[in-house]
């Protein structure tokens, strides 16, 4: 087994500790700020399982530098826009490393502090997906 020189938590605080978070009440207040893009980095299926905010983006985790950036053929109108950008996951542990890269991109944005997990308790609005026939 290979030794590693940080663990997953240690990248993640590192995060955490240079990036701008948003508490989930926050967040809710901002659900219907059309200068707002929420961003879900989620896997589709825990889109499909757990619901998703309503008017959220959703940009999977491994496409989402290529997504944001320019001049990559994969590219995204929705992020060349002058508006506030919120990531999220599930937990926050992905949407803080997302974030940080972006932001070493140039790109600037926040993240969900707690990631959606939290997000309904909370009195958070959530939508599913239709259900196919």
């Amino acid at each position: 087994m290979q030794k590693l020189k940080k663990s997953a938590a240690e990248l993640v605080a590192e995060a955490r500790a240079r990036i701008k978070e948003i508490e989930t009440q926050d967040l809710i207040a901002m659900v219907e700020d059309p200068n707002v893009v929420i961003v879900d980095i989620r896997d589709p299926r825990e889109r499909a399982r757990s619901g998703f905010i309503p008017g959220s983006y959703h940009a999977p985790r491994g496409m989402v530098e290529f997504w944001v950036d320019p001049d990559s053929p994969y590219f995204k109108d929705v992020f060349g826009q002058d508006k506030k950008y919120v990531f999220h996951c599930a937990s926050g542990w992905r949407s803080a490393l997302t974030v940080a890269q972006l932001q070493d991109m140039g790109f600037d944005a926040a993240h969900l502090r707690e990631g959606f997990s939290t997000w309904e308790a909370q009195g958070g609005p959530v939508e599913y997906p239709p259900v196919a026939d």
